[in-house]
């Protein structure tokens, strides 16, 4: 009786294309698929070996005996053995045995299986992707939502320790469970996407996915495909976006994976100066053979076509392009130019990317890449490799480095928050503050502030602020937006309980307030790549470790600037503003229901002066170690109308004063800065107490609502060419105190400064 059947899948055009590395459906042709052939029910297999003596199916079914069911080779030189069997059913165990040129014989894993089991065996099984999609609405307007105009938040989660079973902390939740869960999280946290750290198969838990050996099989640990496009479904029909992390980079060695698939380097380089990574003890993918290509683009293409990803990450794209990296010289292998661009990869990226926007061009694609190789998100018809995205590293880095400086030492640093406006708009960026900052000893977000409890979580609640107000998208990952205090572990759930405090409590609410606000405000998100909706007010203030700036949207009233005082100071500080604009407050990270100290942010005063190259200025109280943003009001007072109209045949033209300055004004890097530290005083949160009590009436009522106020005859000191003003004809002595975590307690728990009977009195 025959046991396998001739039957195959592939037709002329198909061989053509896998041969030259243009076939980007593989997974409809190789794998099992189950079937009818002459009226018999059963499985088809197929599987590329070119160099293999022969390839059988083994399983359950055949006491996985390799000379029952054998496939036959196909007569067109391709190299695939492909066979029908009948009577082979879903969820059936099975293997390939490839007997090798030197009569070995091997036991492979499918490379196109859909499932495997959860054991050491790690069989394929014969399955299916097939599932109902209750998502038509979201994928009909995806486009909307992967704009580059559009607000892009991603919430980046491992799935197996975000949260494990409450019953038992050690049991994963499954695909659905998680479902129940994570929807609402996001929908209440305001975040627009989700990406999933690796969810193809991999045996190795501690690679945290990066280790693939199923790469078209959603991880079996929390359930079958359809448990995990129900989770993605579920998350579309909430209107959030999925992107999946994506490994074409490397694979691992296991016995049953690609390595050596057929008994000779098929899917890997031979010489281990191209096909081997010594840091991950894995193997590079052969981006010069075209059936390689064409494996990797299908994967691509099948996890957005299946499982309706909204976009991939691409992970270690810096390793993919640079042919030494992470060796040393005479370890790796010049290209035909005597450079170390591997020019194989990067033809490789831009035929992936030109696939994906072909086929699917309402979603993302984004680099992990830490180099500054040139054009990496320029379209390919224009001569870049053609990603949406890319990580902006460089930021991430410098920012984490200043951040982790004591505050008297960050004047030194100052450049670290400067130096990404210099490069912020020649790349489409994604701000990243990722899984890799928070694991193997670089100590969790938290922890990597300086200070005392409270100072290290305004350092972070500042940080959140800048980042969220910065050019490019945005990303966090799982924990940091509750300040986890231990570092990530990828077996333990993240630890929950830490929001029954007060100060993991509001760290949570500032990233939820930031998400409503980067999506609710036009500024934050319209242009956000581009040079127009960025502007420096002042850069260059390292004295007083401040920094101004706005962003800007389409029309001129869509406008909003953002203050960080990265200080442990409270200060009144004086800000260029153009003519016939008012400010209000909108954030100030010092706010007591983020874990703040409460001291103010108020807009104390108006000015007709010219400062920092604008015609106009306020004065701003700054809370300490505090980012305040304030949204300039598209209707000026009629005060300020009236005094616009009387100063109209003097109005100042901004771009001449940017090449004009006055003659006692310094000119600043960027914008034009004026400030010194001559006449900054510290003060601690007590203090502001008796400032509320000595200030006009007209500022004791002002709110963090409407602060702009009638302009009043100035009661401050100012100092030509000071930007921070003297607080000595408010506070009334000279006494300078550090701020510290007791007296910001007593001040918050005891809510807002008042002004006690005693100064009523007086």
């Amino acid at each position: 009786m025959q046991n396998v059947y001739p039957y195959s899948r592939f037709t002329a055009h198909d061989i053509y294309l896998f041969r030259e590395g243009k076939h980007c459906r593989l997974y409809d042709k190789f794998g099992s698929h189950e079937t009818d052939q002459d009226g018999k029910s059963g499985t088809y297999f197929s599987v590329w070996a070119p160099h293999a003596e022969e390839v059988s199916v083994i399983s359950d079914f055949n006491s996985w005996n390799p000379e029952l069911h054998k496939l036959f080779p196909r007569w067109d030189g391709s190299g695939i053995w492909e066979g029908f069997i009948p009577g082979i059913k879903w969820g059936i165990k099975y293997k390939y045995a490839i007997r090798t040129k030197t009569g070995a014989l091997l036991e492979k894993s499918d490379p196109y299986a859909l499932s495997f089991e959860q054991n050491v065996q790690a069989a394929s099984l014969v399955s299916t992707t097939w599932y109902e999609w209750n998502d038509a609405e979201w994928m009909s307007r995806r486009f909307k939502n992967n704009c580059l105009d559009a607000p892009i938040s991603v919430y980046e989660i491992h799935l197996g320790s975000w949260m494990r079973g409450t019953d038992d902390p050690e049991r994963f939740l499954s695909y659905r469970e998680i479902a129940e869960r994570l929807v609402p999280y996001i929908t209440e946290m305001g975040f627009t996407h989700v990406e999933l750290m690796p969810v193809m198969e991999h045996p190795y838990e501690p690679s945290w996915g990066y280790q693939i050996t199923g790469f078209f099989a959603a991880n079996s640990r929390f359930g079958a495909p359809q448990d995990l496009m129900f989770l993605i479904d579920e998350l579309h029909k909430n209107n959030i976006g999925v992107i999946l992390d994506w490994v074409p980079s490397h694979f691992p060695g296991d016995a049953n994976g690609l390595h050596l698939f057929d008994g000779t380097y098929l899917y890997e380089h031979e010489d281990p100066r191209q096909g081997f990574h010594p840091q991950w003890n894995s193997h590079l993918f052969n981006y010069g053979r075209p059936e390689v290509k064409s494996f990797l683009v299908s994967n691509a293409m099948f996890w957005l076509d299946r499982y309706h990803a909204d976009g991939l990450r691409v992970d270690a794209v810096t390793s993919m392009l640079h042919l030494d990296y992470a060796r040393e010289p005479g370890e790796w292998i010049p290209n035909m130019f005597g450079g170390n661009v591997n020019l194989e990869a990067k033809a490789f990226l831009q035929e992936f990317n030109t696939a994906v926007y072909r086929d699917f061009p309402d979603v993302l694609t984004i680099a992990e890449e830490s180099s500054d190789f040139p054009l990496l998100t320029t379209p390919v018809h224009d001569g870049g490799v053609g990603f949406g995205m890319k990580w902006m590293m460089g930021w991430m880095h410098d920012t984490l480095k200043y951040f982790k400086e004591d505050p008297i030492n960050r004047k030194f640093e100052h450049n670290k928050i400067t130096f990404s406006s210099a490069y912020v708009f020649k790349a489409n960026y994604m701000m990243p503050l990722s899984h890799d900052e928070v694991v193997h000893g670089k100590a969790s977000m938290i922890y990597k502030m300086p200070g005392d409890e409270w100072q290290k979580f305004a350092n972070l609640r500042a940080l959140y602020a800048y980042m969220f107000t910065h050019p490019g998208a945005k990303l966090l990952f799982m924990g940091n937006e509750f300040a986890q205090t231990a570092e990530w572990k990828f077996n333990a759930s993240l630890d929950w309980h830490l929001l029954e405090h007060t100060y993991h409590k509001g760290m949570q609410q500032l990233v939820k307030d930031l998400n409503l606000l980067y999506r609710a405000e036009p500024a934050l998100h319209k242009n956000q790549f581009a040079p127009s909706c960025f502007e420096w007010v002042e850069a260059n203030d390292g004295a007083n470790s401040v920094f101004v700036y706005l962003r800007k949207g389409q029309p001129d009233e869509e406008v909003l600037m953002t203050v960080l005082n990265l200080t442990p100071r409270v200060m009144d500080y004086k800000i260029g503003v153009n003519e016939g604009t008012s400010w209000e407050i909108v954030m100030n990270t010092d706010d007591p229901k983020y874990g703040g100290s409460g001291a103010p942010a108020l807009v104390l005063d108006e000015e007709d002066d010219e400062w920092m190259y604008r015609p106009n200025a306020i004065v701003l109280s700054l809370p300490p170690l505090a980012a305040v943003i304030l949204r300039q009001q598209q209707k000026p007072s009629e005060v300020r109308r009236r005094r616009a109209l009387s100063k109209s045949d003097k109005k100042i033209n901004t771009s001449e004063k940017m090449t004009a300055p006055k003659k006692d004004k310094k000119p600043g890097l960027f914008a034009g800065s004026e400030s010194t530290a001559d006449s900054e005083k510290k003060i601690d949160a007590k203090t502001i107490e008796l400032q509320q009590a000595k200030k006009p009436a007209r500022q004791a009522k002002s709110t963090a609502a409407k602060t702009i106020k009638k302009p009043v005859k100035k009661s401050m000191a100012k100092k030509p060419g000071s930007a921070v003003i003297s607080s000595s004809s408010v506070l009334g002595d000279k006494t300078e105190q550090k701020i510290d975590s007791k007296t910001l307690e007593d001040n918050r728990t005891s809510g807002s400064p008042q002004v006690s009977s005693e100064k009523e009195k007086k």
